[in-house]
């Protein structure tokens, strides 16, 4: 009943996370609990619960007795998690190299998968395998610590939103994890920390400067 609830969760998070940025649902506008339950089928326990965590992200935000209303996403938004990102990573890659040291095949098969994914213009597709990618990388750390503060970032959720709103090209975004994967491959923890943090930092780039620059 759990797993049920939690996937059910999810899937009514992504459909709202998809409409706010396709406009569907605009700043200002009310997210109506019950409508929600009643277009799925569900309680509204599961469309709290993904209100609760759009409200961590700061895609809505929840007012006394009026519900939850959507908020505009900024670039500042989506900036920010960035240096921080780049910092979890950078400190996961140096420590997860020695495991990834000549066999990469776990990082391959998301590697092809984001290949797949960009072919076939499957922007979600894409986001599972690229999410895994750096997840896989989190978790070869055997850092607790640090897989619980880059699991609190929402990776998947701010990649998505950069993904729609500012990356066109999803076949450049693949072949950018590539110089990561060979890094680790060799198994130098210097190399790989400083590969992933570069990684990070460049896809950041793609997000609008929050201060008006280019």
């Amino acid at each position: 009943m759990a797993v049920m609830r939690r996937m059910l969760r999810d899937q009514i998070k992504d459909v709202i996370v998809e409409r706010i940025l396709d406009g569907v649902y605009g700043p200002g506008d009310r997210i109506v609990e019950i409508r929600v339950a009643e277009e799925f089928g569900v309680s509204q326990a599961p469309v709290r619960e993904a209100l609760r965590e759009l409200e961590l992200l700061r895609l809505v935000v929840s007012e006394p007795f009026r519900g939850a209303r959507v908020r505009e996403v900024s670039a500042r938004d989506l900036a920010e998690i960035y240096p921080v990102r780049a910092a979890l990573e950078e400190v996961a890659a140096h420590a997860a190299a020695p495991v990834f040291a000549g066999n990469v095949e776990p990082l391959t098969v998301e590697l092809e998968g984001m290949r797949a994914a960009a072919g076939r213009g499957d922007v979600h597709d894409f986001i599972a395998h690229d999410v895994a990618f750096h997840r896989l990388i989190v978790e070869a750390s055997g850092n607790d610590t640090l897989q619980d503060l880059w699991r609190s970032l929402h990776v998947d959720l701010r990649t998505t939103i950069t993904l729609i709103k500012h990356v066109e090209d999803l076949a450049e975004a693949a072949e950018a994890h590539v110089p990561v994967l060979e890094a680790l491959e060799t198994g130098d923890a210097e190399l790989a920390a400083s590969v992933l943090r570069r990684h990070i930092e460049s896809f950041a780039a793609w997000v609008p400067d929050p201060g008006g620059g280019p």
